[in-house]
């Protein structure tokens, strides 16, 4: 698999936050050739076993990103929406949607909102509906929408509405597949709602019970002009370890073995240290009696806009980490 074909067709599925479906059915079809055995369970993950002796290692992608979801529709045929996940409206502000249907739209804000301090309440999607007859023929209450945009490639940047967390799906499928005889027995999770609070991976940590978990998602690049140095990690630099975020302060054995597997096989790392936000890391560790928890993260800019940006050669560090870690 290359990671760039896959991460367009994941990026071409529908999967906000409780409504993974069209992501979970992609994603299981391309692991099906690679794996021993695929469970969904009671929330919606989709875990992913590969059989082998060792330790049981469980790797975290989340499927969900954040989206909207329709909470009214208006005589004038305009919806009213909610958020899923950490949807900031200026940044979201005349952006194009599509609900899972096909339906498209654009979100906008009223006239006189000031875009500074621009509330979700200010905002409508306008869907072309003449009325709210004609808009309830297209979508209905509790339908929910997300980003609609192309994968578009700058040279080695990457520029995607969902590389959080659709590249690090993408990345555990290409490990999957290369991680021929895991020297572990191997768990790769896509797990449900991490983006309203760590949901799927909670469930999902209890069912595997792993020796060591792993979070794989993307971090805040701190290298824009302005940076609030809230972060560690820069584009260009290689895989990201990480060592702590808001959620979970990472096991030193496993930050010491990832970076040792790094140097001994000359993949490119860099320290992922971050002032605020969290992973499905911060749901793993804490899992029935403790599990040693890391992770490994992909710099990615302007996260949660439409236009997340990330560098194609980290990816590739990240997904080469990953199967270092299993094999070893």
């Amino acid at each position: 698999m290359e990671l760039l074909e896959v991460l367009e067709a994941l990026n071409r599925t529908h999967g906000p936050s409780g409504d993974e479906g069209g992501v979970r059915e992609k994603i299981a079809e391309l692991a099906r050739p690679f794996a021993d055995e695929i469970i969904t369970d009671t929330l919606g993950n989709l875990i992913v076993h590969k059989k082998g002796e060792g330790p049981r290692v469980m790797f975290a992608a989340h499927m969900d990103s954040i989206g909207f979801i329709v909470t009214h529709i208006e005589k004038e045929g305009f919806l009213r929406v909610g958020r899923l996940g950490g949807v900031v409206p200026k940044e979201a502000a005349y952006s194009n949607l599509r609900f899972k249907n096909g339906v498209r739209g654009v979100f906008v804000p009223e006239e006189k909102a000031d875009l500074g301090r621009l509330r979700l309440d200010q905002c409508f999607i306008d869907i072309g509906a003449d009325d709210e007859e004609a808009a309830k023929k297209l979508v209905r209450v509790g339908d929910t929408a997300v980003y609609d945009g192309p994968v578009r490639v700058m040279g080695d940047r990457v520029t995607a509405p969902y590389l959080d967390d659709r590249i690090a799906c993408a990345g555990l499928l290409c490990a999957l597949e290369q991680s021929e005889q895991p020297a572990c027995d191997l768990w790769m999770v896509f797990t449900v709602q991490e983006e309203v609070g760590l949901r799927g991976a909670k469930t999902a940590a209890w069912w595997v019970e792993p020796d060591v978990g792993l979070a794989v998602d993307v971090t805040d690049a701190d290298d824009t002009p302005g940076s609030e140095r809230s972060g560690t990690a820069k584009l260009g630099k290689g895989a990201a370890v990480k060592v702590m975020d808001s959620s979970v302060i990472c096991h030193p054995e496993v930050v010491a073995r990832l970076e040792e597997l790094a140097g001994a096989r000359d993949i490119p790392v860099q320290r992922d240290i971050l002032r605020a936000g969290g992973t499905d890391a911060g749901a793993i560790h804490t899992a029935r009696l403790g599990v040693k928890t890391g992770g490994i993260s992909i710099p990615c800019r302007y996260i949660h806009t439409p236009a997340e940006t990330a560098g194609l050669r980290d990816a590739a560090a990240c997904v080469r980490l990953t199967v270092a870690f299993a094999q070893q």
